[in-house]
């Protein structure tokens, strides 16, 4: 069964930064880490994915302003977040592939207000 520990979400304000965590469990084959976000009344929508050999992919909307890592030893990934918009608010989860298999996690809630 894999499973999820999420953190690092929150209030920021905006043009400030946060980092996401993520820590999967349950899998030692886990193909691609990476985050989606959602709001309320909205499709999920791609924001940052990270293949097992490092190579990153982002949304045009977050390029140059977020960056994901990932530990492949820990099967933990981060996603740093910086100059933070409003527009940025929404639920982030975290997401694997395992095979063909999408997994996600709770997600964590991202809110940027002043």
């Amino acid at each position: 069964q894999v499973q999820f520990v999420e953190s690092g979400g929150g209030l920021v304000q905006p043009g400030g930064s946060l980092r996401l965590s993520c820590e999967v469990s349950g899998s030692t084959s886990i193909d691609y880490m990476g985050w989606t976000r959602r709001t309320p009344g909205r499709q999920r929508t791609f924001v940052a994915g990270i293949e097992l050999n490092g190579v990153a992919k982002y949304a045009d909307s977050v390029e140059g302003r977020f960056t994901i890592s990932r530990d492949n030893a820990k099967n933990t990934a981060e996603l740093q977040m910086n100059s933070l918009s409003p527009e940025d608010t929404a639920m982030y989860d975290c997401y694997v592939m395992i095979g063909d298999h999408p997994y996600w996690g709770q997600g964590t809630q991202v809110t940027v207000s002043s």
